[in-house]
């Protein structure tokens, strides 16, 4: 689905954007500027994945980055070339929702709930540790 995303993109002349930054711009817009560890939380990633994808987005233009309250925190704020792009940003939002909520019509239950209750049970048992049960010489540590 993602790859789809992707050529929504491309076809409007955005190949260069990727569709994981849009959590970060829509949210950057909607509440303002953001340490990389309140993106994280908020986006629900890691801090590095986070770094990362803030990282590519300075590199895009769509983002700069400030001092925080202490020196290991920096701010990020959307930059115009950024905000030139919401209008585009929200009706590609808009519609991607549109089309989940009718392919999701389509399935024999919703995929929120099956999603909820797949990382529920990696929760309680992450994958690594069910593929350690299941090889016991399995390279690696056990969960």
């Amino acid at each position: 689905m993602e790859a789809d995303i992707a050529r929504v993109y491309t076809e409007a002349g955005l190949g260069w954007y990727r569709p994981r930054f849009s959590a970060y711009v829509r949210l950057l817009a909607a509440r303002g500027p953001h340490s990389i560890r309140e993106l994280a939380t908020a986006v629900g990633v890691t801090h590095s994945a986070a770094s990362q994808t803030v990282a590519q987005m300075r590199r895009d233009g769509l983002v700069t980055l400030e001092p925080g309250a202490d020196a290991r925190q920096r701010i990020v704020r959307l930059t115009p070339r950024a905000e030139e792009l919401l209008p585009f940003l929200d009706a590609e939002w808009q519609a991607t929702a549109t089309a989940a909520t009718t392919l999701e019509a389509e399935l024999p239950y919703p995929l929120g709930t099956l999603l909820t209750a797949l990382e529920a049970a990696l929760e309680r048992k992450p994958l690594r540790a069910r593929i350690a049960e299941t090889w016991p010489g399995a390279p690696g540590p056990t969960g």
